[in-house]
């Protein structure tokens, strides 16, 4: 927090000595109207032109963080439980989370009757999962009222949208806590002010966060791990909230990724993902301008880690010297995130997408070349305002020609703030709800025609744990990121094992383990 915020913050609460009795007393004489100034005055709405300036900003590079002395201690007997939505950058976020709290002596619950801090860590890019959180702090204010000491705190993207903060300040006051993407690093300081205050706490800072490099991580579980190599976007599209609320593009140093990496090698994680809101950003901003994705991936290709997979990327940050490594295989895998949204020009245009339907073709194409084994993936919204039936065709096409693996399909809906928000959202909802359903017909035929191709063959499978619908059958993915389903001995998950494909579905596939099928055949 720069100093200027500081202070602002200073007017609701004072940060330090919460225990004194002077400082206690001044906090219980303050009310939401007090706070919800404070917010007023460090929250900054979402500014296309003032976030296009932030890019010029320098990033800072911090390794001091540290738990506070007087709270080393705090959580000894205490436990937490976070709850997750939204996109794989709020499932790392929760693993730092959880690693501080962890630090501090919490032990974390799935029971929300036996916690003590419940985080709610948001995300804002669909309404839907706006509605969903609502709808868990509403769920939650019964259990705060048996529980007036339990701490209620909603994190994440939810929590950098204005009228999102404005409606808990109105009427869901059970909430104790709100603060950014921006201030996880903080979570120890604002724990102790919304345990002393027992009045709302917010930190919601619309600058850029810093850099953060020896924060916890709790991690889930020991198989595949994220690894966070930049923060941040800069693309601007139209529709998305991300560029307000996770900030400008923001590179990890190349050093401290490929440490954490042969770290996560050396605990025997058999697969890692790198992350980013537009991973193949990576570099751009770093001083030189000369080392990027391609560099870092070409690096880590070296690691001994068996798997190594990367998302989200842009189409047009996919560079050919990214192609060129992703090709030399090894334990980069065959399979590719390349999200279109539209197969139409001018939808594309005015979703600010920087390419055409030409050109991503001519990308996917390149890449099927280089990689002639790969599955792709792609992100769709259909609906989008002034979307016409024609245009929306030409979605279809594009989804027949390049016959995806697998793709997210959304409605779209609005965010506030985003410049798409502005527009008037002329398609209506039935109309929506039919487009989506085509689309997903076309989607789900291709998925099923590619998982047929692997009929008989044999491929192989990172067990990852039990199938969800029955626990006698192990679960995993290939390489190409399709699921796998078989029977098999517990002690095999973890492990990378030959899987010969027997049934082909939409969604999944089944198998025999090959090395039942040999001792069969002896």
């Amino acid at each position: 927090m720069d100093e200027k915020h500081r202070q602002i913050h200073n007017q609701a609460v004072e940060p330090t000595d919460l225990k004194s009795a002077e400082n206690l007393e001044r906090i219980k004489k303050k009310s939401s109207a007090d706070f919800a100034k404070y917010f007023e005055q460090t929250y900054m709405p979402p500014n296309l032109k003032e976030a296009r300036r932030r890019r010029k900003n320098t990033t800072h590079y911090v390794n001091d963080f540290d738990i506070p002395e007087d709270m080393a201690t705090i959580g000894e007997g205490r436990k937490f439980l976070i709850r997750t939505y939204g996109c794989q950058m709020n499932e790392h976020d929760t693993e730092v989370m959880a690693g501080i709290f962890e630090e501090l002596g919490y032990e974390a619950t799935d029971t929300e009757a036996d916690a003590d801090v419940i985080l709610l860590n948001t995300c804002a890019i669909r309404e839907n999962a706006e509605n969903k959180v609502f709808g868990e702090i509403g769920h939650l204010k019964p259990l705060k009222q048996e529980k007036p000491d339990l701490i209620i705190g909603v994190c994440g993207c939810m929590a950098q949208e204005e009228a999102v903060v404005n409606r808990i300040l109105q009427k869901h006051q059970h909430v104790d806590l709100i603060f950014g993407t921006h201030n996880i690093h903080r979570l120890p300081q604002l724990l102790k002010e919304a345990m002393f205050s027992k009045e709302m706490v917010m930190e919601v800072w619309s600058k850029e966060g810093d850099v953060i490099e020896n924060l916890p991580k709790a991690r889930k579980g020991n198989i595949r791990a994220w690894v966070n190599i930049m923060y941040g976007c800069d693309k601007f599209c139209t529709y998305c909230i991300v560029p307000y609320t996770r900030g400008k593009e923001r590179s990890r140093q190349p050093m401290e990724v490929i440490h954490e990496v042969r770290d996560l090698a050396r605990k025997g994680y058999k697969e890692i993902t790198l992350l980013g809101q537009n991973v193949n950003a990576y570099g751009k901003d770093l001083k030189d301008n000369a080392y990027r994705l391609s560099h870092l991936m070409d690096e880590i290709r070296k690691i001994n880690i068996p798997r190594v997979r990367f998302t989200t990327s842009h189409p047009w940050d996919f560079t050919d010297d990214l192609i060129e490594v992703l090709a030399k295989g090894g334990n980069l895998v065959e399979h590719i995130h390349l999200p279109v949204q539209s197969g139409n020009n001018a939808i594309l245009k005015i979703m600010g997408r920087n390419y055409t339907r030409e050109s991503y073709l001519e990308l996917f194409y390149k890449l099927k070349k280089a990689i002639p084994h790969a599955s792709f993936t792609t992100d769709i919204i259909v609906g989008y305002p002034n979307e016409t039936e024609e245009q929306f065709q030409e979605t279809l096409s594009l989804v027949e020609e390049c016959q995806f693996d697998g793709a997210y399909t959304f409605i779209y809906s609005p965010r506030p703030g985003t410049p798409a928000a502005r527009m008037e959202d002329n398609v209506t909802m039935e109309v929506k709800k039919e487009r989506l359903q085509r689309l997903n017909a076309i989607v789900n035929k291709h998925m099923a025609a590619s998982n047929q191709k692997l009929l008989g063959e044999t491929v192989e499978v990172l067990v990852e744990g039990v199938s969800k619908k029955n626990g006698d059958i192990l679960s995993g993915h290939t390489r190409t990121n399709k699921v796998v389903n078989f029977e098999g001995p517990k002690s095999l998950i973890g492990e990378l094992v030959e899987v010969k494909i027997t049934d082909a579905k939409t969604w999944s596939l089944n198998g025999e383990w090959i090395q039942e099928v040999e001792a069969a055949v002896q």
